[in-house]
């Protein structure tokens, strides 16, 4: 079959976000087609170019995100008049009631408003097909006066009510911005030779929510293309998190301003919860990484039925030499391996330790990770300075003058060479987050067979499953207490790590994660409208585009009737003729059984 990959700032850049697991599902499935279809988020990415593509990746096209220049689209009276009608109302239904996921009890909005988005959007998107792009007419000052008028319409936000003219032009340069996708030319409808867009495709697999996942709705909008929408990370919640800081997700190239007003923030969350909801509604399957990321879903008006939790594969086998080996770790030694950054609460964790100090006096604290930016090299500087004045340099004890208990490293220095020499370093692995989402860190320990003890924060517990300690988050002292308490028992240590690398190898491979991606693919594809692309350049059939059940013959088909042509398909379920879009092979065929 073939498949249309749809990612954002991610594969097949170098820089690329989840590029890994992309790749290796790409890899892994050679069997199939892919075509990529990849927005980039800024210069540098598209200028540090792609990775090797496999043989099976026939196609790959790419538009900036970062950046789009005025179309120079010229509309006549009609087209302008279609916009101001579609744009009024995408922006009406962003300043009314509540945006789905955040007040909103039941989390998808009404369904009116749900539909009035749906509509304007896609009317916008038929524009943009039908023109030639939509940049020029979102930048317009008619768009920013229709945006004013929804917000001082009665019973709009009483938030949108509030703003001002530079709120409104930052809340239309970002949906501008979010928008550009209705203004690719991947929508194209190329009938029978061959397909050059995503009308030709089986099935489209958007590998985030969110803006990637604008060109798979419009497939399955123009052409009925199945959508499958993965999230390691709800695009939703990234969004609230950080316009609740005042800053902009990272990476997204967004136009909004770190300090952005509560007008602001309102309006784009709206617009946010609306497409997220829009993206859930219209997806044959969604995957979320895990079971924080399916409740994000689920409130976001996600239908249950659709939702199936795929983990995120990893490569066991780079630990598998550590994980087979008999433990050989030092008893006394704590291991933290990560990226340094405040939200890993590196700050907790240095007071846990010097309780755990206290009862373990030989216990040392290895602190294993890079720090990336300045808030992050900000940070390290802090838990350097905290570190020499929680410990300062002993005279007497078990550590020599100048030993100082707690170590800071990096991967490829003398002392730790590799990831999983980091891991075997240490009796018990520590995480000590307070914000996590799918915590690779943790899988990666119980691939090494090693006993942890980690904040219950994101998806830990999911992940942990019972084979490790787990504590309230921000609590030096229950951290250190469950330090203490597996520093103390060798022998559960070793039951814990065993039990979790058991876990680990029979959920979070990548194995796991290409076998459940290919059954989905499978199914969806079974299920839906037969393609118009019957036949490739060459003339020969393409795979997939008719199911193979209907050429089966016995049950699945009808007697043909009298004089009816050779092959047509007749009976219940089926019209004469081959079968159109819009028709599933598998509800025409089950009349039949």
């Amino acid at each position: 079959m073939r498949i249309g990959l749809l990612t954002e700032g991610g594969y097949p850049y170098v820089s690329g976000d989840a590029g890994l697991w992309c790749d290796r599902l790409v890899r892994r499935l050679g069997q199939h087609e892919f075509e990529v279809y990849a927005l980039s988020r800024a210069e540098h990415q598209e200028d540090s170019g792609w990775i090797e593509l496999p043989p099976q990746v026939s196609r790959v096209r790419t538009a900036p995100l970062w950046t789009a220049e005025d179309d120079g689209v010229t509309y006549g009276r009609r087209a302008r008049r279609r916009f101001a009608e579609f744009h009024g109302e995408l922006v009406a239904a962003l300043c009314e009631g509540e945006p789905p996921g955040a007040a909103d009890p039941s989390g998808a909005g009404s369904a009116a408003q749900a539909d009035r988005f749906a509509s304007a959007l896609y009317g916008l998107a038929e524009l943009a097909r039908d023109e030639g792009g939509l940049v020029g007419a979102l930048r317009s000052e008619g768009a920013v006066r229709a945006l004013e008028r929804a917000c001082r319409a009665p019973g709009a936000l009483r938030t949108a009510r509030e703003a001002r003219v530079p709120d409104l032009l930052a809340v239309s340069a970002h949906l501008e911005h979010s928008l550009r996708p209705l203004s690719l030319d991947w929508y194209e409808d190329e009938g029978g030779d061959g397909g050059e867009g995503l009308g030709s495709v089986d099935l489209c697999h958007a590998t985030s929510g969110g803006t990637a996942a604008l060109p798979g709705l419009l497939a399955r909008h123009f052409f009925d293309v199945p959508l499958l929408v993965t999230e390691y990370g709800v695009r939703l919640r990234t969004h609230y998190l950080s316009s609740g800081s005042g800053t902009s997700p990272a990476g997204s190239g967004s136009t909004v301003p770190a300090e952005a007003a509560p007008a602001v923030r309102a309006l784009l969350a709206a617009f946010h919860g609306r497409l997220a909801t829009e993206v859930y509604r219209q997806a044959a399957c969604i995957t979320p990484g895990n079971t924080h990321a399916r409740r994000w879903q689920e409130r976001c008006g996600a239908d249950r039925a659709k939702l199936r939790t795929v983990y995120p594969g990893m490569e066991a086998s780079r630990f598998a030499e550590v994980g087979d080996s008999p433990d050989t770790a030092d008893p006394h030694t704590l291991v933290w391996v990560g990226r340094v950054e405040p939200a890993k609460d590196l700050v907790s964790l240095l007071h846990a330790f010097a309780e755990v100090r206290k009862e373990e006096p030989r216990t040392r604290l290895r602190i294993v990770g890079a720090a990336v930016g300045a808030e992050g090299r900000a940070y390290l500087g802090h838990c350097r300075m905290l570190a020499a004045q929680l410990f300062p340099d002993e005279a007497d004890g078990p550590h020599a003058v100048g030993d100082n208990p707690v170590s800071f490293e990096e991967i490829g220095g003398p002392e730790t060479p590799s990831l999983a020499e980091a891991y075997a370093a240490g009796a018990v692995v520590v995480l000590s987050s307070v914000v996590e989402g799918f915590p690779v860190g943790l899988v990666e320990a119980m691939f090494c067979g090693r006993a942890t003890v980690s904040t219950d924060v994101g998806a830990v517990v999911e992940v942990i499953g019972g084979t490790g300690l787990v504590v309230p988050p921000r609590n030096p002292r229950a951290l250190a207490e469950a330090c203490v308490a597996l520093l103390r028992d060798p022998e559960r240590r070793a039951r814990l790590g065993a039990a979790a690398r058991a876990r680990a190898l029979e959920l979070f491979t990548v194995e796991q994660n290409v076998a459940a991606f290919h059954d989905i693919y499978l199914e969806l594809v079974s299920q839906a409208p037969v393609s118009r692309f019957v036949f490739d350049d060459g003339g020969d059939p393409r795979p997939f585009a008719v199911p193979a059940e209907a050429r089966l013959p016995g049950l699945w088909t009808a007697p043909a009737a009298p004089g009816a042509r050779v092959g047509a398909r007749s009976g219940p379920g089926w019209a004469a003729g081959p079968p159109v879009r819009g028709t599933s092979a598998v509800s025409a065929t089950e009349g039949a059984r």
